[in-house]
């Protein structure tokens, strides 16, 4: 009786899905390869919780219409990429504009940008429909934890998501809300992989488990 009631209770309840979304890209001295570990990791920490993992590699392709769809039937999207000049590879941005854009266009991501003609000044960003939704961001820096956090050092003390902003603000303009975000510092003159991985792991476990 107790298995056929677990089995009924279990059978109630939807599976947590999670869009992992490789923003990675071989360019100049990059190959990707830490973008693809870390994208790996994920997947694997992910299945390993009982969660649905489905995987987007930008820099391969994709359909704006299909990956529209993908965002929508998700739970939560994991986005892994480099920083690059200050940001993230075009490829991303690229997918974001036009990914997005497809979900506007159809009603399904926001229903205009949350003003109304009465008070046009106020609301700005709050049509967003995906409510729902969470996001979080995992990527690698060449540069170390000080200069991001450090007031006198080159990003002011603003910290990784400070530099993310326009980022999590583009995914606020949709309805989603951040998770914790995860950085790997100093891959290039210092790098620790395996010291990356299991700190992921950890992360995910406790932000997803």
């Amino acid at each position: 009786f107790c298995a056929r009631f677990l089995n009924k209770i279990l059978k109630g309840v939807k599976m947590q899905t999670i869009l992992l979304l490789n923003g990675g890209k071989a360019f100049c001295e990059s190959g990707g390869k830490l973008s693809a570990a870390l994208q790996e990791v994920a997947k694997e920490t992910l299945e390993s919780l009982g969660l649905n993992v489905i995987e987007t590699h930008i820099d391969k392709g994709y359909d704006e219409t299909q990956e529209a769809q993908k965002i929508l039937s998700s739970d939560v999207l994991i986005w892994q990429f480099p920083g690059w000049w200050m940001g993230e590879p075009w490829i991303v941005k690229e997918y974001i504009d036009k990914v997005f854009m497809a979900g506007a266009k159809t009603g399904q991501f926001l229903i205009g940008d949350g003003r109304h003609r009465d008070n046009p000044n106020k609301n700005y960003g709050t049509g967003g429909l995906l409510k729902r939704k969470k996001y979080l961001f995992s990527t690698t820096w060449n540069a170390p934890l000080n200069a991001f956090e450090d007031k006198n050092e080159f990003f002011g003390g603003i910290g990784i998501d400070g530099v993310n902003l326009h980022l999590h603000k583009a995914h606020e303009f949709v309805g989603m809300s951040a998770l914790l975000s995860f950085t790997c510092y100093d891959v290039v003159k210092n790098p620790k992989a395996e010291q990356y991985i299991a700190d992921y792991r950890a992360h995910l476990r406790k932000v997803l488990g």
